[in-house]
């Protein structure tokens, strides 16, 4: 038998995005990847969550094209450089 509570709160599993449309953010480094932690990104639209991390669309104005990322890829620009 399932018993449901009274006044619950609906459950809410969908991560939010920290970052918002138009902030500069940096891509985290990897081991193994060539470091570019000098190049700024700006976002230019949230996506859905995907493996429970946030999406988003970045563009970076050296590049002409945009990627698509996760958040816990992305570090807000104004944190120093690792």
């Amino acid at each position: 038998m399932i018993r449901f509570q009274q006044n619950a709160r609906p459950r809410n599993d969908t991560p939010s995005h920290l970052f918002a449309v138009g902030q500069r953010v940096r891509m985290k480094s990897r081991v193994g990847l060539v470091q570019k932690t000098a190049e700024l990104f700006e976002i230019t639209s949230r996506l859905p969550v995907k493996d429970g991390s946030p999406q988003y669309r970045i563009r970076n104005e050296m590049e002409t094209h945009e990627r698509v990322t996760t958040e816990d890829n992305l570090e807000a620009a104004d944190n120093p450089a690792v």
